[in-house]
């Protein structure tokens, strides 16, 4: 019996030692697919996403820091709130000074009135879509650009017309940033006929120039595209002198009369930050707003269109990726030159600065609320050359 049982254990560690070899052979081969899958895995979702991006021309690419003479960069240490739970990401701001009140359009598609003297909140009208940017006709009417429905006039009574949603054939797919020249010319933007405003990211990681700048003559109802071409075109600021107007690319002047009429140059380039509206503040300065400071990682990652499509990919799966730090306003006088740069590493998404009276008012596209600084009580720091973070 007892030989009986030390035969079977014996039989079994026979068994078990034969097996144990076997187990070891297996142990690399399954480290190495479960190491392996995730890596095929990946270059198939990378070969077969149909996210095809450019690369940048070198004008759109970081190059040397630009040096800004005057600084602050705890801009909101000093800052008021207004419209906190009222407002739905104010992009953009239009002044009435003879009501002493601003427009604002919000995320809802509620264009907004706020007063100065006492911060009071007012609907006014809703467009049904998502206003942008914002100007004040000559006659208190409000024009429009709505990123979902084109160029809109708003009479001072709240009546919506529609001005344009197409040129050239191609319809309006974000209407961005606007401005009225003195004859009346409306000047504005489609920072993209291929990608809607929830798609904007996808415009920007492509790397391909579906952005245009245009007029519409509300005599002749006429719109003509005066450039197109354009990296995600943006705010849009006639000059006070008439004879052009600037517009976001990296800056742009473009001449809309005289004898530079149709001409292109370069407004200011190598910005600490990527732009968005631009506000003229009659006092011989634009206010440029920044919704972000430029990176290294960001810088890297528009250099190499395989990054791009990487995090383009990663968006699908994981949401937009918090990259956007450290906005604010550049201060600019007429020839480009930098004068002052508000910013805070806190904040996020500036999209616009209007400057009234000794006060700057910012929009955002992602806070409810618009911030308020006092210029009186807010020193400036003498700076350096501004460095990527």
């Amino acid at each position: 019996m007892a030989d009986s049982r030390s035969q079977t254990v014996s039989q079994s560690q026979a068994s078990s030692a034969g097996h144990q070899p076997r187990k070891r052979l297996w142990r690399p081969f399954i480290t190495v697919l479960f190491t392996m899958f995730p890596v095929v895995a990946a270059m198939l979702v990378y070969q077969l996403d149909s996210f095809d991006p450019a690369p940048l021309p070198i004008h759109e690419l970081g190059q040397a820091p630009v040096v800004i003479s005057l600084r602050n960069d705890r801009m909101l240490q000093g800052a008021e709130l207004l419209g906190v739970g009222e407002l739905q990401e104010p992009e953009d701001i239009a002044y009435d000074p003879t009501a002493n009140v601003v427009y604002t359009g919000c995320h809802d598609g509620w264009i907004k009135r706020v007063r100065l003297s006492d911060s009071v909140v007012e609907n006014f009208v809703n467009t049904h879509g998502r206003p942008l940017g914002l100007a004040l006709g000559h006659n208190k009417e409000i024009i429009v650009a709505d990123a979902y429905k084109g160029l809109l006039n708003i009479s001072k009574d709240g009546e919506v017309e529609l001005l344009t949603d197409e040129a050239d054939g191609h319809k309006f797919k974000l209407t961005d940033g606007v401005d009225i020249a003195d004859n009346g010319m409306i000047y504005f933007t489609d920072a993209s006929y291929k990608y809607n405003l929830n798609e904007d990211i996808w415009d920007i990681l492509e790397g391909k120039p579906h952005g245009r700048f245009m007029s519409f003559d509300p005599v002749t109802r006429k719109t003509d595209v005066l450039v197109s071409h354009l990296y995600f075109a943006n705010g849009v600021a006639v000059s006070p002198n008439q004879d052009h107007a600037i517009f976001c690319e990296t800056v742009i002047k473009y001449y809309i009369k005289g004898s530079k009429q149709g001409g292109l140059e370069t407004f200011i380039d190598d910005l600490p930050g990527f732009p968005d509206n631009i506000k003229y503040d009659g006092d011989g300065h634009y206010w440029i707003a920044l919704p972000s400071a430029n990176s290294v990682p960001l810088d890297i990652a528009f250099r190499y269109p395989f990054i791009r499509k990487v995090m383009a990919i990663a968006m699908k799966y994981i949401g937009r990726l918090p990259t956007e730090k450290d906005a604010g306003v550049l201060v600019v006088d007429l020839e480009g030159k930098p004068v002052a740069h508000y910013h805070d590493h806190r904040l996020s998404m500036i999209t616009s600065g209007m400057k009234i009276g000794n006060r700057v008012y910012c929009g955002s596209v992602r806070h409810p609320h618009i911030l308020k600084l006092n210029l009186a009580k807010e020193n400036l720091w003498l700076s350096s050359t501004i460095t990527m973070q």
